[in-house]
């Protein structure tokens, strides 16, 4: 017994929640107890690297080279990527390929290379793999971008998961980003990440590490080229990054280094290389498109823990409509549920829920639901005996259900890796939906069980039918979200096929963006939040899921007025616009911060729906290209360093340049700029790029400046969609991308282009069309003209 543990059981106890308590530690001493039961013991390992190289078989796009003790395989793909697997590893099963994966290039040949070597030359990269079993990823020219060391392996000598180590060389100025929602990036400093999806357990900052969505996906920047590296393996791990110095110690260059640790699965990964945009698009046509959220989706949304009642929901939104506020969605929290069991209502707080949602309807505003995926183990319950009665709950390796603690008390949980639980979790959303509710929130979905102490997860024994080739949970944990969002996407194509299903969630992984989006979790209310919130946001864009968000405000805590209207005017630019709160925490509600906060909160509010159209467009060029709505500023020069190197501030598509205030007390702050001419949007003031500037930043705004020639849509005075065109410079020509909104079912709208082309004083717009040029058909609004 480990008497610190003991000594956590008496506190918990003892801590005035004593029968929630007294759950927690019995589920944690229950959790211990199947673990030191089910998981194999690790005895005596063997250490084994590949050895020297022996023979090499052609094949598709590459082939298979054989080492003295171990196989490499290795090929391009037909859009681009390289692949390689050790021994003999292929890119399936995965649970991050969309499909079966990509075809093979058949341009792309294995030939021999010097020193008894192999490559592959490919069109975007060519791969040389050494004798030893080193792989070298170059740019086209001959650049080496990254440099993967033979790897390692430690295999129990009884049989098992072997654990792994592949350690990767990249060059002194590479600066490192990715591995899923990080609250200290975008940009990775040195240090350790793990690769496990965790939740606190509290509110966090930037400090803390790891959250609840990790990704072993890295965009890896650097002056010679971008790339982006997958490791495709589900298990727990590490990733340990240390950036170059160039010029370090006698005048040369230090390489930096990427180092992953895995405890098993295959050691096989992924690489794409070209630009940023490039390098996002193969990403996405290999783990699959983003799914486009319902127009609705893109407007204000107001969660909160603890509205209670309809009568407190109807307040909330009277209080909105009252003020002349927008609103879109309104989110019920776990209160709304009848004693916390999950698909079902309160019927006393909420006696006529679809009533209520039929009247926010019509008023344009939808409802929202939190799912959680524990099931109250409750004989008689109708999900939890639907449930037993096909066999969806995790099971330990004796057979037993796995029971963990809950919200709703001492609960159960669905295997969402076996197909038959996916298709009987999916059913189930049908009552979510004769309730009204028009869009999902997936919550505690790493899994988490509460616990007095250790992990607040299932007990890693805990067996998963992994599409039926069967493993425990440590191969099973961190695909637990993406499966459940698989149930639930896949669920309501069929109940409502008509529209497309709105969904996000918090834990998840890679190929998450095929079901939705995500947000922060419970991010700390405080100005290291709020840069958190930003962080995030950038961070999951480039690991391939562009539709994401804070808790705006902070879900602990309350605000001050300046903190709150920050968030607020930062969220409103933000892919998900969300004010939430925990049950503890202060009003969300903009008229809660005095008459002056109000004010700047309906700017801001109002701004977000005037640019309604220009998010939608995004949201459709992210599906149909993979790139985010929100970019990091080096975006299309990422060769710049200058740029590489800002983290507060950030590109909304190619148009729009935001720059938030991130610190208290801030009116006036330095802008980074790239390359170009850039326009304040409120005072058409002109700033020349590259280089900083300082602009003004009253309480009444942040910075926001327009790209020159940028063709952006947006919501006219009337409603309807106009274009605003910001003057090109002279002799420069600007264009833009509109997608009209074509409704919330499954159509595919054209995407039209707009030319913006200076003649003198003059600025004329041009749509361009297959057979030529014509006109606009939407009204046209010119700025920066003076």
């Amino acid at each position: 017994m480990d008497g610190r543990d003991l000594v956590r059981s008496v506190s918990v106890v003892g801590s005035g929640r004593a029968a929630q308590g007294l759950r927690t530690v019995r589920a944690a001493w229950r959790r211990r107890r199947i673990d030191a039961a089910g998981l194999p013991r690790r005895g005596p390992e063997r250490a084994r690297v590949p050895g020297q190289v022996r023979a090499a078989e052609p094949g598709p796009g590459g082939g298979l080279i054989r080492f003295g003790r171990s196989e490499l395989r290795i090929f391009v793909a037909v859009n681009g990527a390289v692949f390689w697997g050790w021994d003999g590893a292929g890119p399936q099963p995965s649970y991050a390929l969309a499909g079966s994966g990509p075809e093979p290039d058949p341009r792309a040949v294995l030939e021999p290379d010097k020193d008894g070597g192999w490559r592959v030359v490919a069109e975007r990269a060519t791969v040389v793999v050494s004798r030893h079993g080193a792989v070298e990823v170059c740019t086209p020219g001959g650049v080496m971008l990254r440099r993967d060391l033979p790897p390692r392996w430690w295999e129990p000598v009884g049989g098992g998961a072997a654990r792994w180590r592949q350690r990767s060389e990249v060059a002194a100025d590479a600066r490192f980003f990715g591995l899923g929602g990080r609250a200290g990036g975008p940009r990775l400093r040195d240090g350790r990440y793990r690769l496990w999806n965790t939740d606190p357990g509290r509110a966090f900052g930037p400090g803390d590490d790891p959250l609840y969505l990790t990704m072993p996906v890295q965009l890896v920047v650097a002056d010679a080229g971008t790339h982006l590296v997958f490791h495709d393996t589900t298990w727990d791990g590490t990733v340990v990054l240390r950036e170059g110095e160039e010029g370090a110690g006698s005048g040369h260059d230090r390489a930096g280094y990427c180092e992953v640790r895995m405890d098993g699965g295959p050691l096989r990964c992924w690489v794409m290389v070209g630009t940023p945009a490039r390098v996002l698009h193969t990403w996405a046509s290999l783990t699959g498109a983003p799914a486009l959220p319902p127009a609705w989706a893109l407007g204000h949304h107001h969660a909160r823990w603890g509205f209670g009642s309809e009568q407190e929901v109807r307040r909330i939104v009277a209080g909105y409509q009252e003020r002349g506020l927008p609103l879109d969605a309104v989110h019920l929290d776990i209160d709304h549920y009848d004693d916390h069991q999950v698909f079902t209502v309160d019927q006393e707080r909420f006696p006529k829920l679809p009533v209520l949602a039929e009247e926010l309807r019509r008023d344009g505003i939808r409802l929202v639901s939190i799912v959680d995926p524990a099931v109250r183990a409750e004989p008689g319950s109708a999900v939890y005996e639907s449930g037993a009665a096909v066999d969806a709950f995790v099971r330990d390796a004796q057979g037993r259900t796995v029971r963990g603690v809950a919200w709703a008390g001492e609960s159960v949980f669905p295997d969402f890796t076996d197909a038959r639980a996916r298709a009987w979790w999916g059913g189930l959303y049908e009552e979510r939906l004769e309730q009204g509710f028009a869009g999902f929130w997936h919550d505690m979905n790493e899994p988490t069980s509460f616990s007095a102490f250790g992990e607040p997860t299932l007990p890693r024994s805990a067996r998963h039918a992994l599409e039926g080739r069967g493993g425990d949970h440590r191969e099973g944990h961190n695909v637990y979200a993406l499966c459940m969002a698989q149930a639930a996407y896949e669920g309501l194509r069929e109940l409502a096929p008509q529209e497309r299903p709105f969904l996000f969630s918090r834990s998840g992984w890679a190929g998450l963006q095929r079901y939705g989006g995500t947000w922060s979790g419970d991010v700390a209310t405080g100005w290291p939040g709020l840069r958190a919130s930003l962080s995030l946001v950038l961070g999951l864009g480039l690991c391939g899921v562009p539709y994401s968000g804070p808790d705006v405000g902070g879900f602990d805590g309350s605000p001050s007025p300046e903190l709150y209207l920050r968030w607020f005017q930062l969220g409103a630019y933000l892919p998900l616009f969300r004010t939430h709160a925990s049950l503890r925490a202060g009003r969300r509600e903009p008229w809660e911060f005095g008459a002056e906060v109000l004010e700047h909160a309906r700017v801001a509010l109002l701004e977000r729906r005037r640019l309604l159209p220009y998010f939608l467009t995004l949201a459709h060029l992210a599906r149909r290209t993979g790139a985010p709505y929100v970019r990091p500023l080096w975006w299309g020069a990422p060769e710049d360093r200058a740029l590489r190197a800002c983290e507060d501030t950030f590109l909304l598509g190619d148009g729009l340049l935001v720059a938030p205030v991130l610190d208290p007390g801030v009116r006036r702050r330095a802008v980074r700029l790239p390359r170009g001419r850039w326009y304040d949007t409120v005072t058409e003031e002109v700033h020349e790029g590259p280089g900083q500037v300082l602009v003004d930043a009253p309480l009444s705004r942040i910075p926001v400046l327009a790209r020159a020639g940028a063709v952006l849509p947006v919501r006219g005075a009337d409603g309807g969609l106009e274009l605003e065109v910001w003057a090109p410079a002279r002799g420069r020509t600007g264009a833009g991308l509109v997608v009209a909104n074509a409704g919330d079912g499954w159509g595919e709208p054209e995407i039209e282009r707009y030319v913006a082309r200076r003649h003198g004083g003059r600025v004329v717009v041009t749509r361009d069309r297959e057979d030529g040029v014509a006109e606009p058909p939407y009204p046209v609004r010119m700025r920066g003209l003076g």
